[in-house]
């Protein structure tokens, strides 16, 4: 194949199954290793202090520095992958974070590691929105369905066996690795994805302005670090003054950035994010609806680990093996929420976080009853079961109708608000188990934070039941890609 050879194809659709899920499996690869490394780490935490002689601050940074890069990054990465092609995007993410993740593994001390993380999470928000952009716009009608189905699968897979696999990692210590061993493990897989990015993935870009918005990047990425920064050291520095300070400026930071945008596309400029966007009700309660739901996961999954962790003393793979209910639940779900969605259409969410938030309800009353941790698993399937029920759905539903031009820059936002959703979830939720925990937790006590934090969080999935009904009532996922896919330049 030549990346010189430039032909204009009328529909997404003309390529053969087998390029189509050649490129599918590739891009899964990618959002899967991303996605798997914001879970895997928290396992790997006591190890790696130890081994680094690392400040409990340093390790914090740890985490924060990847996501809090991750999500500044999202949206400028989406209209870059528009502007200069999705692949190539995809391919510089893909080979970054497949170096860093070497510089995460060779770490010597605590400042490397923390710098690697950042570059970690940079390569992965540049990488992510490129998977949402070219699955949009590669794939049309049943097919589309099945890739989107195939991403929530891989997204929640990361998610749910993450601290499994970090767990199995670490515990195997394979060459004498320990904790380096949950980075190492990403540099095979990126090297054999990288090789075949350009053999099974065409190229596609968006139409439009070919200049990116220096003044909206920037507008932009201070405003999502001044919310998501406070939101992820907030509570562990006590909710120092700066935190409030930052939180009050971000509203101001991000409405400057929109009224620049709005001004930009009134003047006929190249905007970041055309505010067209959000004149289709689809996409801004679409949105709303991601930002709400990103408020459960990333918090459930953290106070699951800490009940069962602290609370019932488990290690990280005894743990991890009781997830294993949530992916059972997770699996089942995702295996048939395709056919679900083609009939329920947007009420598939509605129903995914109902079935979700009725798990939750089944975990406080079993934690309420017994202190036996086997007996969590039915109400872990049946909260995997709605994960699953929502996840794929979610991204099909968001972006149907999105065309070739803006397919970038709304796979950013979508990513973007699930990753603010995520970190304010975490943040608020945390407050809820911290505060019932107290300063000398027990068994008991590690029960009623693990309980209050669930009802919080099935009162998020109530939010999630209700704004899925200001959707328009079209199938899920069935929306078409759009007049401007037959304008998308597709580089073969």
């Amino acid at each position: 194949m030549s990346a010189t050879t430039t032909a204009i194809v009328p529909d997404a659709a003309t390529s053969t199954p087998r390029q189509s899920w050649g490129a599918l499996l590739v891009l899964l690869a990618g959002i899967f290793i991303t996605t798997l490394d914001f879970f895997i780490v928290n396992v790997a935490i006591p190890a790696t202090q130890e081994d680094l002689h690392a400040t409990p601050a340093a390790i914090q940074w740890v985490v924060a520095g990847f996501g809090l890069a991750v999500a500044a990054g999202l949206i400028t990465a989406g209209r870059l992958g528009d502007i200069y092609g999705r692949r190539r995007m995809f391919a510089i993410g893909l080979a970054l974070f497949t170096i860093a993740s070497a510089g995460c593994g060779l770490a010597g001390n605590a400042e490397t590691l923390i710098a690697a993380r950042v570059v970690q999470g940079a390569a992965a928000a540049l990488l992510m929105p490129q998977v949402l952009g070219i699955v949009n716009v590669l794939y049309v009608g049943e097919q589309r369905v099945k890739a989107f189905t195939a991403y929530g699968l891989a997204m929640g897979f990361a998610g749910v066996f993450g601290q499994l696999i970090g767990g199995a990692l670490i515990q195997a210590d394979v060459f004498g690795l320990d904790w380096r061993s949950i980075y190492w493990i990403n540099v095979p897989v990126g090297l054999v994805a990288l090789v075949l990015v350009p053999r099974v993935i065409p190229e596609t870009r968006g139409g439009g302005g070919t200049r990116l918005d220096p003044v909206g990047t920037v507008l932009v990425t201070l405003g999502l670090v001044a919310v998501v920064l406070p939101l992820v050291q907030g509570r562990e520095q006590g909710w120092p003054l700066w935190t409030w300070l930052s939180l009050g400026v971000a509203p101001l930071l991000l409405g400057a950035f929109t009224l620049y945008q709005r001004r930009l596309a009134g003047n006929a400029g190249a905007p970041l994010v055309d505010p067209v966007l959000f004149r289709e009700r689809p996409f801004s309660v679409g949105i709303t609806t991601a930002l709400v739901y990103g408020l459960v996961n990333a918090a459930f999954f953290l106070i699951l680990a800490l009940y069962l962790q602290l609370g019932h003393g488990m290690s990280a793979l005894d743990s991890g093996l009781l997830f294993i209910a949530l992916g059972v639940g997770y699996f089942l779900s995702s295996a048939v929420s395709g056919r679900i969605a083609a009939g329920l259409g947007r009420q598939v969410l509605a129903l995914g976080a109902l079935v979700q938030g009725a798990g939750q309800v089944a975990l406080v009353e079993t934690v309420s009853n017994t202190h036996e941790t086997l007996w969590l698993i039915p109400g872990l399937a049946l909260t995997g079961f709605g994960m699953g029920l929502v996840m794929g759905p979610m991204a099909a539903t968001v972006l149907a109708g999105i065309g070739a031009r803006h397919a970038g820059s709304a796979a950013g936002l979508l990513s973007t608000a699930q990753q603010v959703g995520g970190a304010l979830g975490v943040a608020l939720v945390g407050i809820v188990f911290y505060d019932t925990l107290g300063d000398a937790p027990t068994a008991d006590t590690f029960g009623d934070a693990f309980v209050n934090g669930l009802w919080l969080l099935t009162a998020f999935c109530a939010v999630v039941a209700a704004l899925v009904q200001l959707l328009p009532g079209r199938r899920a996922g069935s929306g078409v890609v759009g007049e401007a896919v037959g304008r998308s330049e597709v580089l073969v």
